[in-house]
């Protein structure tokens, strides 16, 4: 198996980046991995190891570049040339830490969407009281969506909760302001009458304050909401341990309570820990296109790559198009 890493790309690159590599490397045995950046760079973070080769380049996207423009005219960015890579079957996927943008751009373009998803969606796994996780989708590759983009969101959610969450018939939940059917705007109205009408574990609509708690395996919502949403979890989830930082250092006796406290707040802060669960799958393209977190160490690189190798391993892009392509010859039947 081969993955393209975008190594520059993050605001700990190439350190962290090259240093999760090497940790993959030596775990996963079946992986060959192709580092795309500066080599002296990367080679200040890196000895070599037989299944590690470096593609050199200089050029790099920056975070403030605009995206679309940026993909088109930086053709030998690292982020894009690992998308190259991708495109001309010398790597199966690529993963970067970079602009999440310019890789939704350079999925698209350089790799290229699925016949008969519509839309790509940018997902991923947030955590849950019962440690299960879910996936949210769309997170904001597409600001706007129609109903037939949440449908498909679904769909392809489905499948990778299936075959990488290990979970059988994944419950789908279409986030909206009630539970009730007809609660909600057009969007979600028309959205849920498609998604009562296929094949999918459809549980109806759910709440935002119910999504930590496990209420479904796949959320699908509009890029806009979604990415509220993933800011407003990660932002209460890092003030949450400040003002608990600030409690517990607060006097002499709570100090005390803190040394007690220590082993179980470290377990709650690593189910809480974004590294811990890989980057956000970008759904609908040719083949898996993984955004790690902008601020990853190497750890959170380590998840992405093994998040990334599940998705290669089960085969999540094939399946993810033959459900499309059967969930659209039904409807032609009907």
């Amino acid at each position: 198996m081969r993955l393209a890493i975008d190594a520059m790309g993050g605001d700990h690159a190439p350190k962290e980046i090259v240093l999760g590599a090497i940790k993959a490397a030596d775990l996963f045995s079946d992986i060959q991995i192709t580092l795309v950046g500066d080599e002296k760079k990367i080679k200040e973070h890196f000895s070599g190891h037989d299944r590690i080769s470096i593609l050199h380049t200089e050029e790099v996207i920056l975070g403030t570049d605009e995206p679309v423009r940026a993909v088109r005219r930086k053709k030998n960015a690292s982020m894009v040339l690992a998308a190259r890579q991708v495109a001309d079957g010398q790597a199966d996927a690529c993963i970067s830490a970079g602009n999440t943008g310019a890789l939704m751009a350079a999925g698209l373009f350089v790799v290229g969407r699925i016949e008969g998803i519509d839309r790509p969606a940018l997902a991923p796994t947030l955590p849950t009281i019962g440690n299960e996780g879910f996936l949210l989708l769309d997170v904001g590759a597409n600001v706007d969506a129609k109903p037939e983009h949440l449908f498909q969101y679904g769909l392809m959610g489905s499948v990778y909760w299936e075959k990488v969450g290990g979970t059988a018939n994944p419950r789908v939940g279409l986030l909206n302001i009630g539970t009730e059917e007809k609660k909600g705007t057009d969007l979600t109205k028309q959205a849920y009458a498609l998604l009562k009408e296929s094949n999918l574990n459809f549980v109806g609509n759910v709440e935002a304050r119910d999504l930590l708690n496990g209420v479904a395996d796949v959320v699908v919502t509009d890029g806009f909401t979604g990415n509220m949403v993933l800011k407003t979890v990660e932002g209460t989830a890092m003030s949450v341990f400040k003002m608990l930082k600030g409690a517990l250092t607060a006097s002499l006796k709570s100090k005390l309570a803190a040394a007690v406290l220590k082993p179980d707040l470290k377990v709650l802060k690593d189910q809480m820990d974004y590294s811990e669960y890989g980057g956000a799958a970008l759904f609908g393209l040719k083949a898996p296109v993984v955004k790690a977190h902008g601020s990853s160490n190497a750890q959170a690189i380590f998840s992405a790559i093994r998040q990334t190798r599940e998705m290669v391993s089960n085969n999540v892009t094939g399946l993810i198009k033959q459900a499309a392509e059967d969930s659209a010859a039904a409807r032609t039947e009907s």
